[in-house]
């Protein structure tokens, strides 16, 4: 049995690695990455299916027997869905509901109603900020894009003057905010408070909001100036429906978990004592299971009832709600086998040696290798899962806010320049009816400033707290 198959056994102790286990623990992640990365752009093989075909392959060239390996991957998927699985479900349950009755087009009605001229850009933004809160990032695309196409012909503004601030909104919301998939999977695989970071990231997400959506979109609309697309648009859920929730109650909604999980985090800090009642009733209330199953409860009676929904649609929906997850969830499962194996083969550890031989920021460092997986697979979620479990070690002697900084550092570099190799590029450019090149200059361009602005903003968070 080789050195390295003897640390896959002894995982809970390893030993320190040497020069020469470093260059096969090298060889093996970059064998690993890279099969991952050809299955999927260039077989267009699913990403479940090319994460585990890239973990097995990382495994042998480590030196792992295969039994372990693949014991590995089982328990990395099973505890990874074991910790976001349900959360993700039920992210997605709420998500349905806001779409199906109406109360996602109540907010965006709402808010456009009040704006206008040069604050339309910026109703934008705030609209796919607070959209983007509890779904996912191509639903939120797909809910947004006949809001914009209709504000952009109706107002005769430029489509990147409207379209850019909409997909900041929620690019970032995406990238940086729990309960989407992505921060969760980095909380959990660093063992990071939630509650902390989603403070932090909100804190981190307002001000890159502003710089990559309004700001952006002024130099956006210039660059390629185009008008909204003569297609026909899909049709918003609340047309077929005679009633819709009102704006307040669907707001309070979807901003219930958020409320209860910050609650959560400010309690912790003000009192500080475990054994203390109040403490113990908001870890409870506070915890993610608990604030989002209450909001999705609470949606039973803000949401589907005011739009008309009995009890015989609610299975249904949820039934639907549901059904597009099957994907992400073995693929963030996937992405937790990856991640599990890296660290039982030894990986984390020579990442942390590396770490302290080059002097390299532990947060940059999060950084860049989310980016590089980022650039490599085109996926944000299969960066941050990677870039997780590569990186989880160094988490170990950190404080409780740079834990948290460490999960937006690699949403952050998850996030940099989306090219043709993401799904999402392609949705946003036959979307918006532009070429290559045009996507390039204005969807590929706004996610690198996302990447570059919040990567900035948390390592200058690291200096001050």
């Amino acid at each position: 049995m080789t050195r390295l198959s003897v640390e896959m056994l002894a995982a809970d102790a390893p030993e320190p690695i040497t020069s020469a286990g470093h260059a096969q623990l090298g060889i093996a992640v970059l064998a690993g990455i890279a099969v991952i990365v050809v299955l999927i752009t260039k077989f267009k093989l699913h990403a479940f299916l090319s994460l585990t075909l890239g973990t097995l392959v990382l495994g042998a060239v480590a030196g792992a027997p295969l039994d372990k390996a693949i014991t590995s991957f089982t328990t990395g998927l099973g505890s990874t869905v074991a910790g976001v699985g349900v959360l993700i479900a039920l992210g997605a349950i709420l998500g349905k509901m806001l779409a199906d009755s109406g109360g996602a087009d109540q907010i965006v009605d709402t808010i456009l109603a009040k704006a206008g001229g040069r604050s339309m850009p910026w109703a934008m933004v705030l609209i796919a900020s607070v959209i983007g809160l509890p779904l996912f990032f191509e639903v939120g695309v797909v809910l947004l894009i006949p809001v914009v196409l209709m504000v952009a012909k109706r107002g005769n503004y430029s489509l990147m003057r409207i379209g850019i601030p909409a997909l900041a909104g929620l690019s970032v919301m995406h990238g940086l905010v729990p309960p989407h998939p992505g921060p969760l999977v980095a909380i959990d695989a660093v063992q990071a408070n939630l509650g902390v970071t989603l403070a932090l990231g909100v804190l981190v997400a307002i001000p890159t909001v502003i710089v990559a959506g309004p700001l952006f979109s002024k130099v956006a609309a210039r660059w390629v100036d185009v008008p909204a697309p003569d297609r026909m648009v899909p049709q918003r859920a609340s047309e077929d429906l005679e009633k819709r929730p009102a704006f307040g109650p669907t707001l309070a909604t979807i901003l219930l978990p958020v409320v209860l999980m910050l609650s959560k985090a400010l309690v912790d800090i003000v009192i500080d004592d475990p054994d203390h009642t109040v403490q113990r009733v908001f870890d409870v209330v506070g915890s993610p299971l608990i604030a989002l199953l209450a909001s999705v409860l609470v949606g039973i009676f803000t949401l589907l009832r005011p739009a008309g929904f009995g009890r015989d649609r609610l299975t249904p929906l949820v039934e639907k709600g549901l059904a597009p997850i099957a994907g992400i969830l073995l693929i963030v499962g996937a992405g937790g086998g990856f991640k599990q194996t890296l660290i039982d083969s030894g990986v984390g550890q020579m990442v942390l040696d590396i770490s302290e031989d080059w002097s390299i920021p532990a947060l940059l460092l999060a950084w860049l290798i989310a980016v590089a997986i980022r650039l490599a697979t085109g996926s944000a979620t299969v960066a941050t899962v990677s870039a997780a479990g590569l990186v989880a070690p160094l988490a170990a002697d950190m404080s409780t806010t740079h834990t948290a900084l460490l999960v937006l550092a690699i949403g952050a570099g998850s996030l940099f320049f989306s090219h043709v190799n993401d799904a999402g590029f392609w949705l946003v450019k036959e979307y918006f009816g532009l070429d290559v090149g045009q996507t390039i200059k204005t969807w590929s361009v706004m996610e690198t400033i996302i990447s570059v602005v919040a990567g900035g903003l948390v390592l200058l968070l690291s200096l001050v707290i």
